[in-house]
């Protein structure tokens, strides 16, 4: 293991927990799938998934409001849904230097917030139903019936990806991390 992207990986990690404890009580809102599509990018692939998987555990299982722990089946979901975050953030790392600097960019960012949210959320609404054995129409209403509210979680981080990824992507320090580093 590379000294300096463990250093790098666990810093990552430990700001996708720390934010998602500061922002435990807005609705909807959360920065660890930017933060993981982040460490990701600089990263790489490998770190990425490494970085998403620590995070979500970490905050999954000493989370306040009840411990993933309880239902393994759920932070099964979280974990990988994360992880996921962190290896799209490594696969697009090829592509997304100039990413910040047009509109198509920032509408390429903000769609793949949506839809790496929108798997996350379609993991952990459906890690319940199909572990407790509930058949398709069950399986389906129960699916259904939580739309509304994920959907403002897919729209909160299609924004947050959107406005706020291309900020990061025109600082030096990424720039530079990104035309320096290779990809693996």
């Amino acid at each position: 293991m590379p000294p300096v992207k463990l250093v790098k990986a666990s810093i990552f990690a430990a700001l996708a927990i720390g934010v998602g404890y500061a922002l435990l009580m807005v609705p909807n809102v959360e920065l660890i799938t930017t933060i993981v599509f982040c460490a990701g990018l600089w990263l790489g692939i490998s770190w990425g998934i490494i970085v998403g998987f620590t995070a979500e555990f970490i905050f999954s299982a000493m989370h306040p409001f009840g411990s993933g722990l309880a239902f393994p089946p759920m932070l099964a979901a979280q974990v990988i849904g994360m992880a996921l975050a962190g290896m799209v953030g490594g696969l697009v790392r090829p592509f997304i230097r100039n990413w910040g600097n047009s509109i198509a960019g920032r509408i390429a960012l903000g769609a793949i917030g949506y839809i790496l949210t929108l798997v996350f959320d379609s993991l952990t609404t459906l890690s319940y139903p199909v572990s407790a054995g509930f058949d398709w129409p069950q399986i389906k209403a129960l699916y259904i019936s939580g739309l509304g509210f994920t959907f403002l979680h897919q729209f909160s981080n299609a924004i947050i990806f959107a406005v706020g990824l291309p900020v990061i992507l025109r600082s030096t320090v990424f720039r530079n991390e990104l035309s320096e580093s290779s990809v693996n």
